[in-house]
Protein backbone atom coordinates (compact mmCIF):
# COMPACT_ATOMS: atom_id res chain seq x y z
CA UNK A 1 0.00 0.00 0.00
CA UNK A 2 1.11 3.63 -1.56
CA UNK A 3 0.38 6.96 0.40
CA UNK A 4 -0.88 9.35 -2.28
CA UNK A 5 -1.21 13.23 -1.08
CA UNK A 6 -3.48 14.62 -3.64
CA UNK A 7 -2.00 17.62 -5.51
CA UNK A 8 -4.17 20.89 -5.61
CA UNK A 9 -4.77 20.68 -9.24
CA UNK A 10 -5.77 17.17 -8.96
CA UNK A 11 -8.58 18.43 -6.61
CA UNK A 12 -9.43 21.35 -8.66
CA UNK A 13 -9.99 19.43 -12.00
CA UNK A 14 -11.98 16.49 -10.08
CA UNK A 15 -14.42 19.44 -8.72
CA UNK A 16 -14.58 21.56 -12.55
CA UNK A 17 -17.56 20.54 -14.15
CA UNK A 18 -15.72 22.27 -17.13
CA UNK A 19 -13.02 20.78 -17.22
CA UNK A 20 -11.24 18.58 -19.32
CA UNK A 21 -9.23 16.33 -17.46
CA UNK A 22 -12.01 15.96 -14.98
CA UNK A 23 -13.16 12.06 -15.27
CA UNK A 24 -8.86 11.82 -15.83
CA UNK A 25 -8.46 13.15 -12.30
CA UNK A 26 -10.99 11.42 -10.58
CA UNK A 27 -10.66 8.16 -12.26
CA UNK A 28 -7.18 7.96 -10.90
CA UNK A 29 -8.18 8.81 -7.76
CA UNK A 30 -10.83 6.13 -7.38
CA UNK A 31 -8.37 3.82 -9.20
CA UNK A 32 -5.82 4.38 -6.01
CA UNK A 33 -8.76 3.20 -3.70
CA UNK A 34 -10.19 0.08 -5.14
CA UNK A 35 -6.42 -0.77 -5.14
CA UNK A 36 -6.01 -0.51 -1.02
CA UNK A 37 -3.36 2.43 -2.08
CA UNK A 38 -4.19 5.87 0.82
CA UNK A 39 -4.99 9.20 -0.82
CA UNK A 40 -4.46 12.08 2.20
CA UNK A 41 -4.52 15.77 1.43
CA UNK A 42 -2.22 18.56 3.21
CA UNK A 43 -3.29 21.53 4.69
CA UNK A 44 -1.63 23.65 2.50
CA UNK A 45 -3.22 21.81 -0.67
CA UNK A 46 -6.53 22.90 0.78
CA UNK A 47 -5.10 26.48 0.82
CA UNK A 48 -4.38 26.45 -2.41
CA UNK A 49 -7.36 24.68 -3.94
CA UNK A 50 -9.48 27.53 -1.83
CA UNK A 51 -7.32 30.24 -3.19
CA UNK A 52 -8.12 28.82 -6.66
CA UNK A 53 -11.59 28.18 -6.32
CA UNK A 54 -12.46 31.70 -5.16
CA UNK A 55 -10.59 33.61 -7.52
CA UNK A 56 -12.64 34.57 -10.29
CA UNK A 57 -13.10 32.64 -13.21
CA UNK A 58 -11.49 35.25 -15.91
CA UNK A 59 -8.25 34.59 -13.42
CA UNK A 60 -8.16 31.37 -14.09
CA UNK A 61 -10.20 30.33 -10.88
CA UNK A 62 -13.50 28.84 -10.70
CA UNK A 63 -15.51 31.99 -9.67
CA UNK A 64 -16.97 30.10 -6.66
CA UNK A 65 -18.11 31.63 -3.34
CA UNK A 66 -16.83 30.82 -0.06
CA UNK A 67 -20.17 28.85 0.98
CA UNK A 68 -19.69 27.11 -2.43
CA UNK A 69 -15.83 26.41 -1.12
CA UNK A 70 -16.41 25.78 1.87
CA UNK A 71 -18.72 22.94 0.97
CA UNK A 72 -16.37 21.07 -1.14
CA UNK A 73 -13.83 21.31 1.09
CA UNK A 74 -15.67 19.82 4.03
CA UNK A 75 -16.52 17.12 1.56
CA UNK A 76 -12.52 16.74 0.65
CA UNK A 77 -12.23 16.15 4.39
CA UNK A 78 -14.45 13.67 4.86
CA UNK A 79 -13.44 11.85 1.90
CA UNK A 80 -9.70 11.83 2.73
CA UNK A 81 -7.08 11.96 5.76
CA UNK A 82 -5.63 15.31 6.66
CA UNK A 83 -2.05 14.77 7.54
CA UNK A 84 -0.23 17.65 9.37
CA UNK A 85 2.22 20.47 9.16
CA UNK A 86 4.84 19.05 11.73
CA UNK A 87 7.48 20.71 12.97
CA UNK A 88 9.81 19.08 11.40
CA UNK A 89 8.41 19.85 7.91
CA UNK A 90 10.17 23.23 8.25
CA UNK A 91 13.60 21.59 8.63
CA UNK A 92 12.83 18.95 6.09
CA UNK A 93 11.47 22.23 3.76
CA UNK A 94 15.57 23.79 4.30
CA UNK A 95 17.06 21.00 3.75
CA UNK A 96 15.20 20.08 0.31
CA UNK A 97 15.46 23.65 -0.84
CA UNK A 98 19.25 23.65 0.19
CA UNK A 99 20.04 20.63 -1.38
CA UNK A 100 17.86 21.05 -4.56
CA UNK A 101 19.35 24.44 -5.31
CA UNK A 102 15.20 25.41 -5.24
CA UNK A 103 14.13 28.56 -6.07
CA UNK A 104 11.16 31.11 -6.46
CA UNK A 105 7.53 29.33 -6.98
CA UNK A 106 9.12 25.80 -6.33
CA UNK A 107 9.58 26.46 -2.99
CA UNK A 108 5.69 25.96 -2.33
CA UNK A 109 6.28 22.46 -4.15
CA UNK A 110 9.32 21.70 -2.20
CA UNK A 111 6.99 22.72 1.07
CA UNK A 112 4.58 19.93 0.03
CA UNK A 113 7.36 17.54 -0.55
CA UNK A 114 8.53 18.14 2.73
CA UNK A 115 5.01 18.01 4.48
CA UNK A 116 4.77 14.58 2.91
CA UNK A 117 8.12 12.63 3.80
CA UNK A 118 7.19 14.51 7.57
CA UNK A 119 3.84 12.18 7.48
CA UNK A 120 5.70 8.82 5.80
CA UNK A 121 4.31 10.17 2.32
CA UNK A 122 6.25 8.45 -0.63
CA UNK A 123 4.41 9.84 -3.62
CA UNK A 124 1.98 12.85 -5.28
CA UNK A 125 -0.81 12.66 -8.06
CA UNK A 126 -0.44 15.28 -9.97
CA UNK A 127 -1.10 16.79 -13.58
CA UNK A 128 2.65 18.90 -12.74
CA UNK A 129 5.36 16.20 -12.90
CA UNK A 130 7.40 19.04 -13.48
CA UNK A 131 7.11 21.18 -10.29
CA UNK A 132 8.40 18.35 -8.28
CA UNK A 133 11.17 16.74 -10.71
CA UNK A 134 13.73 18.14 -8.88
CA UNK A 135 12.94 16.52 -5.57
CA UNK A 136 14.48 13.19 -5.83
CA UNK A 137 12.71 12.01 -2.26
CA UNK A 138 9.35 12.08 -3.23
CA UNK A 139 7.62 10.45 -6.69
CA UNK A 140 5.38 12.07 -8.62
CA UNK A 141 2.86 10.53 -10.36
CA UNK A 142 0.79 12.12 -13.41
CA UNK A 143 -2.82 10.48 -13.32
CA UNK A 144 -2.79 9.33 -16.91
CA UNK A 145 -0.46 7.00 -15.72
CA UNK A 146 -2.95 5.62 -12.68
CA UNK A 147 -5.87 5.39 -15.06
CA UNK A 148 -3.51 3.76 -18.20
Amino acid sequence: MTRYLLDTNILVRASDEQARDRPLAINAVAHLLTQSHDCVLSPQVLVEFWAVATRPAEVNGLGWSVDQCQQEVEQFLGQFPLIEDKPESFRLWLTLVQRHKVVGKRVHDARLAATMLANDVSHIITFNLDDFASITEITPVHPQTISA
